[in-house]
């Protein structure tokens, strides 16, 4: 399989979330289940049905979790050389040449992406118009509300 670029807080989340599942969210669920086996015919017990898809999504996560993370590449941008280039994880500030209006955004992992927090995937075609790219120079970024273009005011590995 393909490693999937992850920033250190993304691997974090991830594992804390894990740890959750594991130690609160599916022994919650099993003893709803076995409550719910008590009160007699399973075939007619809302409550037991319920308390089976809550763990039958609960274990989904639990492997969908593990599996992220086996396959993650964990990029912590602040042991890298400051070059003044776009990469995994930096944080950019941009200016948008049409309206003067700046923007900043993290480049991080697709399951980190939050664009209500300033996070956006490596993947989206802002992050992809930009990687590479250095301080000072125009990007231009198709979107589709039509091309935008901006300038890099800066580049930081936070």
């Amino acid at each position: 399989m393909n490693k999937v670029p992850m920033t250190v807080v993304g691997e974090q989340r991830l594992r804390d979330e894990l740890d959750h599942l594991k130690s609160e969210a599916r022994p919650n669920v099993i003893a709803a289940i076995a409550e719910a086996r008590e009160h007699g015919d399973l075939k007619e017990n809302a409550e037991y049905h319920a308390a089976r898809e809550q763990q039958g999504f609960i274990e989904g996560r639990i492997q969908e979790i593990e599996g992220k993370l086996s396959n993650a590449q964990v990029i912590d941008v602040t042991k890298l050389p400051k070059t003044g280039k776009v990469i995994f994880g930096v944080t950019v500030e941009l200016m948008n040449l049409d309206t003067d209006e700046e923007v900043t955004y993290r480049i991080v992992g697709e399951d980190e992406a939050n664009i209500k927090e300033g996070q956006i995937s490596v993947t989206s075609p802002i992050a992809r118009a930009l990687i590479g790219k250095e301080e000072g120079e125009v990007v231009l970024v198709r979107t589709p509300g039509g091309d935008v273009e901006y300038e890099i005011s800066s580049v930081e590995h936070l």
